[in-house]
């Protein structure tokens, strides 16, 4: 069940901005029947965010992203850059100091922009006396399926995340990895368009971790859209399309993956660290233009 993608290093000496993700959407259908034509929308859209925290602690500095319809995104960066920050105000938790948040294109504080989204935490906390069965159906009455589609969709997602032999033992007797198998049966339950996934790899073993590829390979051939945190970079470069790279709340860099990965010397991990590492503009005080670093670590 998951595969893997591929490509070459491209030098590139143009400069590159935050907003070119906003340029040429790719859009998600919809219907405006007053005009009787088809409308589209990107499933998230971030412009110029910006998100400040007591004590004059910025969590995103002029924030721009566009996710598109139908493909895996990878949002990478180290610890603190504002990844968990994005995901909290793309499920409505908290609003952002400045800037428009959408999720196709609604307000995620409004309940119904959930409807279509399914999240999987960094850490899933469940009810240690549920079993998955009983998990998966007390999530299907909240998310009011019919009973009949909850226990089809249960029956099929325990096959899928490897827990059928498990289905019916509490989870409090579950090690971490099954806890997050279940945890992605969850966010799976009512076919979302949109699936949110904060590192969605942690504690799954070799096995699991290429199912779980296959599993959202499976979401983009199904027309679904994947937004998913992570800092396993190897994950990131086999499965997603596009990729950012977050630090300190500014965007470095957005784009193809086959732009960073597969020429066999500068793979993304080797730049990720690179970008990281090297000065940024409005970041340790220094004066380094996005271009020059983006154009060098791209030499090599």
């Amino acid at each position: 069940m998951f595969a893997d993608s591929a490509g070459s290093l491209r030098a590139t000496d143009h400069a590159w901005d935050s907003k070119d993700c906003l340029r040429n959407p790719q859009l998600r259908l919809g219907f405006w029947p007053a005009l009787g034509i088809l409308l589209t929308m990107d499933p998230i859209v971030l412009e110029q965010v910006g998100k400040d925290y007591p004590g004059g602690v910025a969590g995103l500095r002029d924030f721009s992203l566009t996710v598109k319809a139908g493909e895996i995104f990878g949002f990478l960066g180290p610890n603190g850059a504002g990844k968990t920050t994005t995901i909290k105000m793309l499920l409505g938790f908290f609003p952002p100091s400045a800037g428009v948040v959408r999720v196709f294109g609604d307000d995620p504080a409004r309940p119904e922009s959930r409807r279509r989204l399914g999240y999987l935490p960094e850490v899933a906390q469940y009810y240690g006396f549920l079993t998955p069965r009983e998990l998966l159906r007390f999530y299907g009455r909240v998310c009011n399926l019919p009973a009949e589609r909850i226990t089809r969709r249960t029956a099929e997602l325990l096959a899928l995340v490897g827990l059928e032999a498990a289905a019916d033992r509490p989870m409090k007797t579950f090690s971490k990895g099954m806890q997050q198998r279940a945890g992605i049966a969850q966010a799976l339950l009512h076919d979302p368009d949109l699936l949110i996934l904060d590192e969605p790899m942690t504690g799954l073993d070799p096995l699991a971790r290429a199912q779980f590829r296959e599993v959202i390979l499976a979401q983009r051939q199904a027309g679904k859209t994947v937004f998913f945190s992570s800092h396993e970079l190897s994950e990131a470069e086999m499965i997603c399309d596009r990729v950012g790279i977050l630090k300190a709340g500014r965007l470095l860099w957005c784009g193809p993956t086959r732009d960073l990965a597969g020429d066999g010397q500068g793979n993304l991990e080797r730049i990720f660290l690179k970008l990281i590492t090297q000065p940024q503009p409005g970041i340790a005080g220094t004066k380094t233009n996005i271009e020059h670093s983006t154009f060098n670590i791209q030499r090599g």
